[in-house]
């Protein structure tokens, strides 16, 4: 990832540093899905759910599934955002001892045999607060990050990490939602980079499904607003789904069908089972199998 002259048209959305933009794994990845004609499949799930040796089976295996990016969620007692399934998947991974510390070890071991795919991590500040935000960035870009998706971190506070995540050389991910509208959006954007999370619902994630006309109207409206890559989350579940979304979007995340299926794959007592990776792999060679061919 080597640096270069800022363009006249500003297509990645802001430097790094002064005159000096950086092309990331993510845009790279975008880039490559386009001239392929087809969106993203950005895939969510829970690092170290159920546990860290199921939880790396299950994330070394989803490019080879189809997944084109990679989300970690980094567990944390008080997801806000999340619904019943990751607020879950977050209970069990925390239960069975995962850490920020074993989260970035997630990516280094992901990286022992995959360079190419990125990561990004999401979740909500606490944890990265607790863990130190320059110690958070500075390991994080070690371990092989890409990028990052704080959901409880809006634009007014972009000096408590955005700011710091962009001049330590990661992409950070901005959520727009239903309600980000006109006047709104270019706040929102403004230090957003890699790509722009649509929030396909209002409240919690995979509780309800996307109005698809919505969605579609919305994504084309916020395409007024932003050069970046679009890609649509919450409440995506079916391959069906994402193959109608993706006709306007440049992205599908699929995140809480992936964690019931590691759920569904457990034993009464919580243990994973030889079928519990497989379960994840299928659905998700299924949704990506929906989105080729079809053209962002």
């Amino acid at each position: 990832m080597g640096p270069r002259d800022k363009p006249e048209d500003d297509k990645w959305g802001w430097p790094f540093k002064s005159g000096c933009y950086v092309v990331t794994r993510i845009d790279r990845r975008f880039e490559e899905v386009k001239r392929q004609g087809r969106a993203a499949l950005v895939t969510f799930v829970t690092a170290g759910d159920p546990d860290y040796e199921t939880s790396l089976a299950i994330i070394k295996g989803l490019p080879k599934a189809g997944a084109d990016i990679v989300e970690f969620g980094m567990p944390f007692t008080d997801p806000m955002a999340d619904g019943p399934a990751i607020q879950a998947a977050g209970l069990r991974a925390l239960r069975n001892g995962q850490t920020m510390k074993k989260t970035l070890n997630l990516v280094r071991a992901f990286r022992e045999s995959d360079n190419d795919t990125p990561i990004v991590l999401m979740g909500y500040y606490n944890p990265i607060y607790i863990y130190g935000v320059d110690r958070f960035l500075a390991d994080g870009k070690e371990a092989g990050v890409d990028g990052v998706i704080v959901v409880d971190l809006p634009p007014e506070e972009d000096e408590e990490l955005c700011i710091p995540a962009i001049k330590a050389g990661l992409n950070f991910i901005r959520l727009a939602t239903p309600t980000t509208d006109d006047v709104r959006a270019p706040a929102v954007f403004r230090n957003t980079s890699g790509f722009v999370y649509y929030v396909s619902v209002l409240g919690i994630t995979g509780t309800k499904a996307p109005d698809i006309k919505s969605v579609k109207a919305n994504v084309i409206r916020l395409k007024g607003h932003t050069k970046l890559p679009i890609a649509v989350g919450f409440g995506v579940k079916t391959a069906a789904q994402a193959r109608e979304i993706a006709s306007d979007a440049d992205g599908i995340v699929v995140g809480s069908a992936l964690v019931n299926a590691v759920k569904d794959n457990l034993t009464k007592t919580g243990i994973p089972t030889a079928a519990t990776a497989v379960a994840v792999h299928a659905l998700v060679a299924e949704i990506a199998q929906g989105l080729r061919g079809v053209a962002p």
